[in-house]
């Protein structure tokens, strides 16, 4: 069983910056890969970015490749996801999830666990 809670969110300027963590419980993390998603209103949950258990492999999206950073601290047992440069249309509520299956880590239906969520906001 995993816990996940996010925190980092809030409301930016267009071109900010933003820093969201992923705080997992459970001292079997470091086995877990985990994603980013994403959910704007009257949108689909989509596929922000995924890192590997071990943090060796990272996976973007379209949207966020360039501006977007994922990455793992398995000693804290938290993952992150630097946002920089953001746009408007980065407007979502973001939730972090983990899975142990490697091979569709893009998905959210192979996802076992999720978070709550915490909401982005850019203004124009």
């Amino acid at each position: 069983q995993v816990q996940l809670v996010e925190s980092g969110g809030g409301l930016v300027q267009a071109g900010g910056s933003l820093r969201l963590s992923c705080a997992a419980s459970g001292r079997t993390f470091s086995t877990y890969n985990m994603g980013w998603f994403r959910q704007a209103p009257g949108k689909e949950r989509e596929f922000v970015a995924a890192i590997s258990w071990s943090g060796g492999n990272t996976y973007y999206a379209d949207s966020a490749k360039g501006r977007f950073t994922i990455s793992r601290d398995n000693a804290k047992n938290t993952v992150y996801l630097q946002m920089n440069s953001l746009k408007p249309e980065d407007t979502a509520v973001y939730y972090c999830a983990a899975t142990l299956s490697i091979a569709t880590l893009r998905d959210l239906d192979w996802y076992d666990y999720w978070g709550q969520g915490t909401q982005v906001t850019v203004s124009s």
